[in-house]
Order: structure tokens, then sequence, then C-alpha cells
């Protein structure tokens, strides 16, 4: 995936109307009094630098974003507007927020707008067209989306693998570009791909090794270490004959793990799997107990990488000058199993050359853990877009700003 993107030029925008998609999905939970607050607003305050640099050329600014996957229902839980309040904030100017998409509060939201101002639409996926499988359908949502405005900027990354209305169609009705996000992150990615400073490490945790085979497959060959964590390590451990107890395993990956981890040695790449897990009875913040990986009783299951394989991670990954990581090595939520994200994280913002954490539970994780956007070389906004890109598949949202 190498297509360059056109670069956003704000003498092309003064006085015009900018439709821009963002990605602004970001984490909310109940706060005890009925509203729902946010928990982590990366996504947030990664979407500024386009949003200032589009008001400061004297442009009125529609916002379009996405929040879970309400499948075209109405779901007040998924509403936009806590996030409204948040962008407010940070932008230090008022966020207008309509309480539809394209209908009469959208309509009456955008016709008040002035050169500096600023609407965010309702959440997108309230619309069932947005994320249709019939063209036609996605077409015409566009169409009513672009008419509201003289120029798209497609800058919400953690969406461009979808072939969406607003990320794809959209697009393709007005004058287009991207936005600073959207460029910062293809050539971050292009690093990873194209031109690695070695030693190039890949640190690999989450629940599923079905969502990262594609990456590993496209990455193995280019690769000097790949270090397995999280929930699909079981998998791995599994398909060497390993006992796992009650832990998390995807029984029809094992044939494909064993080929990796063939191919991964006849390549010469250093295969980096636990010696020790951290194991518990149940999913739950129980008293832990660290097991070797050869003695995992049968009536527990694993929650984290154990402290010595930590330190062993932790290890390899200074030695690296590019690392890409996208899964947690555990589950970071509970406080007894997350000290193997963290050790993992500490190694990351010590890496003399690129450090890369790969969005999604990885982002949150590094925060939730203590750790600033700052200490780590970059940190994606995209979980699935950025393993995407990785696998070597084209993204919609890419070629349409193309």
């Amino acid at each position: 995936m190498t297509l360059a993107v056109k670069a956003l030029n704000p003498a092309d925008l003064a006085g015009k109307k900018v439709l821009l998609r963002c990605d602004l999905n970001v984490p909310l939970k109940d706060d005890g009094a009925g509203s729902r607050i946010i928990t982590d607003d990366g996504r947030i305050r990664a979407s500024l630098p386009t949003l200032n640099k589009i008001l400061d050329a004297g442009a009125a600014v529609i916002v379009v974003a996405h929040l879970g996957r309400p499948k075209g229902e109405r779901k007040p839980e998924l509403s936009l507007a806590p996030i409204a309040t948040r962008l407010s904030e940070l932008l230090k100017r008022p966020v207008d927020f309509a309480s539809d998409v394209v209908g009469d509060s959208a309509v009456n939201a955008v016709s008040k707008l002035q050169p500096g101002s600023v609407v965010l639409l309702e959440n997108v996926r309230f619309e069932e067209a947005e994320t249709s499988k019939d063209e036609a359908v996605r077409k015409a949502f566009a169409k009513q989306l672009s008419d509201f405005a003289d120029y798209y900027v497609g800058d919400g990354f953690g969406a461009v693998h979808r072939k969406h209305a607003s990320v794809f169609e959209a697009a393709a009705n007005l004058p287009h570009a991207a936005g600073d996000l959207i460029c910062a992150e293809v050539e971050v990615l292009r690093k990873l791909t194209e031109a690695p400073e070695r030693p190039y490490g890949v640190v690999l945790g989450g629940a599923k090794v079905s969502d990262k085979i594609g990456v590993i497959t496209n990455l193995l060959d280019k690769v000097n270490l790949l270090a397995i964590g999280g929930g699909m390590v079981f998998t791995f451990l599994a398909a060497q004959g390993k006992e796992i107890g009650k832990s998390l395993v995807e029984t029809d990956s094992i044939p494909l793990v064993q080929d990796l981890l063939k191919r991964a040695a006849d390549l010469g790449v250093e295969v980096l799997l636990p010696t020790d897990i951290v194991v518990a009875p149940a999913f739950a913040d129980a008293s832990p107990l660290v097991v070797s990986v050869d003695d995992i009783p049968s009536d527990q299951m694993g929650l984290d990488i154990g402290p010595e394989s930590a330190k062993t991670f932790a290890q390899a990954i200074k030695r690296c000058k590019t690392v890409f990581w996208n899964g947690p090595m555990g589950v970071f939520e509970f406080a007894n199993f997350a000290q193997g994200t963290k050790v993992v994280a500490e190694a990351l913002t010590q890496v003399a050359g690129l450090s890369v954490v790969g969005g999604g539970d990885s982002a949150a994780a590094v925060r939730a853990l203590g750790f600033k956007d700052e200490q780590f070389g970059y940190i994606s906004t995209g979980g699935g877009a950025s393993l995407e890109y990785l696998e070597g598949k084209e993204l919609p949202g890419l070629s349409a700003l193309a």
C-alpha cells in the first residue's frame, strides 16, 4: 500500500464550508449520574491540528464522525453529544451540535455557519445508509452530506479501511484532500513497511491470533523480531503442543500458526514467546499466580505474560531501532494483570529510534497506565486501519484521497 494522498492546502479553503471526516470514536463510561463521560480523549486531540488549520484558513467546518456500531439505529448511549462538549473545550471555541445527521437540525446548523465556526453532526452511523452494502444507497447519502459543503477533508484514519459513505463516496463529490492526521499516519506506516531502520521488531498482543495473521504473514520477511503476548499467545503455545488450561485459544488457527513458526525459523526471524504466564481461575481481577508455560494448571487461565517474559521482551525491544506494537500483553484493565503491558510500554519509551503504538487497545492501555503520548515515537489512532495497511490491503478511505 504505497498510494500517495493529496495533502491539505489551507489556501484552498478561505470562505468555504468544509466537510471534515474525523475519527472521534472514543471510549465512554457512565458517570453514575445518568451521563456518559470520555475516558480517553486521544482521538479527539489527534483531530485538532487539522481542525485548527481549516479554521485558521477562514473556513467553516462540518465535522462528521461515528461512535461505536449502532448499525443504523439511534442509540442514546452512542450519541456524540459528550464529544461536542469536549471538542469545544479543546478548540476553545463553541461547537454547535446537530441532533441528527442530514435532518432538520443538521440543515439548520449548517445554514448558520460562518467562517471560523464549527458544527458536529450526530453519529453518522445512526444512518443505516452510511454502512450500507448497496453502493447506490451509500452514494445517495453521501450526496446529502456533501451538499452541505464546498470541500471535503478526510482525516479519520481509524475509519479509512471502511467503504462507508462519509469515508469513501463523499470525497468523490467535492474537491478533497487528506488532513494532517492521515498524512502523518501514512508517513509512519510507510517507514514500517518500506525502509525500516534495523533491527526491526513487531510486538503483537490482544485476544485473537486470527486478527493478526495477515499482519504476521505480510511482515514476517521484513522483521528481525516477532514478540507475541496477550490472549493470542495461547494459540501459539497450543501449536507447540503445550497444555494451556482454560486460556483463550483459537483451535482453527493452530495449523496456520504452526506454518508461521516454521516460516519464521526458515527466515531467521527471532520469535519471542513467553516462558512464564500469570494465571487465575477466572476472567477477573483475582489473586494472580505465576507459572511456567509448561505447567499451566488445567483449572486456570492465562491473563498476562509473566515477569521473566516481560523482562525478556523489554530487553529485546530496547535492542531494536524500529518497533511496532499492537495489542496489550494481558488484561491491563485488571491491576493484577497489567504488569506485562506496562513493562513492554516502558521498553518502547526507551527505543533509540522509531517506536509506534498501533492504536486501539494499545493506545488506551499506555494512557491508562500513566504514560504520556510524547514518550513514544508515534501513537496511531487507527488499530484496524493500521493493521490492514500493514497487511498490504487497499484502504478505501485512502484511495478516495489519492
